[in-house]
C-alpha cells in the first residue's frame, strides 16, 4: 500500500455506512484496512439493491452499488464473533492493529470481550473508535440510530425543503445519508488526532462518536443563528439564511444557481441583468440590507433572470466573476468537463465483474499520492491472506477454523 497512512493497520468491525465510510477514507489514504464481516451474509449493504454490480456477462453479482460506494481499498475477512474462536481471532487482530473501528450498540461488544476496556489490555496503543446513534452516555444511549431519523431529530429536516405556505412545503430528507457520512468524516479526523497523541505519548484511547452529536455539530451557521438570535431557523428552499441573492433562480428554460457572495458581485450581477437601479438603491446595496429586503428583492431578480436561458446567464455571469452554476443531475455531473478533467471516476479490477468504477477520494497529495490498488472486496476474499500474513496461521489451522464455522 502507498499513501500517507501506509504505516497504519485498521481493524474495521463496522457496517452499513458511517463506519465503513471512515475506514474507506483511511484505506484511500494508504492504511491497511481489514474489514471483519459475518460469514455467508457480510455487511448488510451488500444486499441493499438493486442496482447490483454486473459481471462481464451482464448478470448481477452479489454486491449492491451501495456497498461498493463505501468499501473500496479494504481486505474482507469473515469471522463469526459470536463464537469463542471468532472472538479470539478478533483479539489477535486487534493486538496487531493501530486502530479499531466499530458501530455496535452500546455494550454490544462487551459480552464478547471485544469492548474497549477488554481490548486495551492487549494493546494499550490502540485507538478504538465507537460510532453509535446517540453516544455512550445519556438517556438515549441504548437506542439504535439511523441516518433518516437523525436528520429529523437533529434539526436538519426542519431547515431543508420548500418553505411553509408554498406548494410542496414540508420537511425534506437530504438525498444522501449525510448524518452517516459526516460522522464518518469526524471519525477520520478524530482517529488521526488520536494517532498523533499516541505517537507523542505512547497511549491509545477510546473515541465516542454519535450520529446525533454530529448532526447537531454540523448545523454550523444555522445553529449559531439560533444561539445568537433565539429565533428558530425555517425552511428556505434553495435560499441562504444569511446571504441574498444566494439561491436557485428561474431562467427561460429552467433554473440555475445564483450565489452572490458580496456587494461588488451584486453590482456586477445587476449590471448584467439590467438592474443597475437596484445596485444604487440603499435598500439593496449591502448584504445586510438585502437580507432584510429579501421578499421585495427576489421577485425583481427572478423577473429579470427568467427572460434569458440558463446557458446565457452562466456564460455572462461567469465571465464577470459572479458565482453561478447549473443544477445538474448525476449524468450531467459525470459528463462535466471539470469533473472529467479532475479524474473523479476511477476504474479498478474486480474479481467478479472484471472492473468496477467508483468515485475517487477528493484529496490530492503532492508528496504521497493516493493509489487505489484494491477495489471493494468480495465477501471473505482476503480471509486466508490475513490469517496467514498477519496472524501467521498455517493451512491446517485455517482449515480447522473454517470447518468449525469460525471463519
Amino acid at each position: 500500500m502507498s499513501g500517507p497512512l501506509s504505516q497504519l493497520k485498521v481493524l474495521d468491525l463496522s457496517r452499513i455506512l458511517a463506519g465503513p465510510w471512515a475506514s474507506q477514507v483511511l484505506a484511500d489514504f494508504g492504511a491497511e484496512v481489514i474489514k471483519v464481516e459475518r460469514p455467508q451474509r457480510g455487511d448488510d449493504t451488500r444486499h441493499w439493491g438493486p442496482p447490483y454490480l454486473r459481471d462481464e456477462q451482464g448478470a448481477d453479482t452479489a454486491d449492491a452499488a451501495y456497498y461498493l460506494s463505501a468499501n473500496r481499498g479494504k481486505k474482507s475477512i469473515t469471522i463469526d464473533i459470536t463464537s469463542e474462536g471468532g472472538q479470539a481471532l478478533v483479539r489477535e487482530l486487534a493486538a496487531e492493529c493501530d486502530i479499531l473501528l466499530e458501530n455496535y450498540k452500546v455494550g454490544g461488544l462487551q459480552k464478547y470481550g471485544l469492548d474497549y476496556a477488554s481490548i486495551r489490555t492487549l494493546n494499550p496503543r490502540l485507538v478504538y473508535c465507537s460510532i453509535t446513534g446517540f453516544g455512550q452516555t445519556g438517556p438515549y444511549a441504548g437506542r439504535a440510530g439511523y441516518d433518516a431519523m437523525i436528520q429529523g431529530m437533529g434539526g436538519l429536516m426542519s431547515i431543508t425543503g420548500v418553505p411553509k405556505g408554498e406548494p410542496g412545503a414540508g420537511p425534506q430528507k437530504v438525498g444522501v445519508a449525510v448524518a452517516d457520512l459526516m460522522t464518518g468524516m469526524y471519525a477520520v479526523s478524530s482517529i488521526l488526532a488520536a494517532i498523533v497523541h499516541r505517537d507523542r505519548t505512547g497511549q491509545g484511547q477510546h473515541i465516542d462518536l454519535a450520529l446525533l452529536d454530529t448532526q447537531v455539530a454540523w448545523l454550523a451557521n444555522q445553529a449559531q443563528n439560533y444561539l445568537v438570535s433565539g429565533q428558530t431557523p425555517q425552511r428556505q428552499g434553495t435560499a441562504h439564511p444569511n446571504i441574498v441573492p444566494y439561491q436557485a433562480v428561474p431562467s427561460s428554460d429552467g433554473y440555475f444557481m445564483l450565489a452572490v457572495g458580496n456587494d461588488e458581485q451584486f453590482k456586477r450581477f445587476c449590471s448584467i441583468a439590467g438592474l443597475d437601479q437596484l445596485a444604487e438603491n440603499p435598500a439593496y446595496t449591502t448584504n445586510a440590507a438585502r437580507v432584510l429586503a429579501r421578499e421585495r428583492l427576489i421577485p425583481l431578480i427572478e423577473e429579470a433572470t427568467s427572460g434569458r436561458p440558463s446557458a446565457w446567464w452562466l456564460e455572462e455571469l461567469s465571465a464577470a466573476q459572479v458565482p453561478c452554476g447549473p443544477i445538474n443531475d448525476l449524468e450531467q455531473v459525470f459528463a462535466d468537463p471539470q469533473v472529467r478533467a479532475r479524474g473523479m471516476v476511477i476504474e479498478q479490477k474486480h474479481p467478479a465483474a472484471g472492473k468496477v468504477r467508483t468515485v475517487r477520494n477528493p484529496a490530492v497529495f503532492s508528496e504521497s499520492p493516493l493509489e487505489y490498488e484494491l477495489g471493494p472486496p468480495l465477501l471473505g476474499e482476503h480471509t486466508d491472506e490475513v490469517l496467514r500474513q498477519l496472524l501467521h496461521k498455517d493451512d491446517d489451522t485455517i482449515a480447522s477454523l473454517r470447518a468449525k464455522g469460525v471463519v
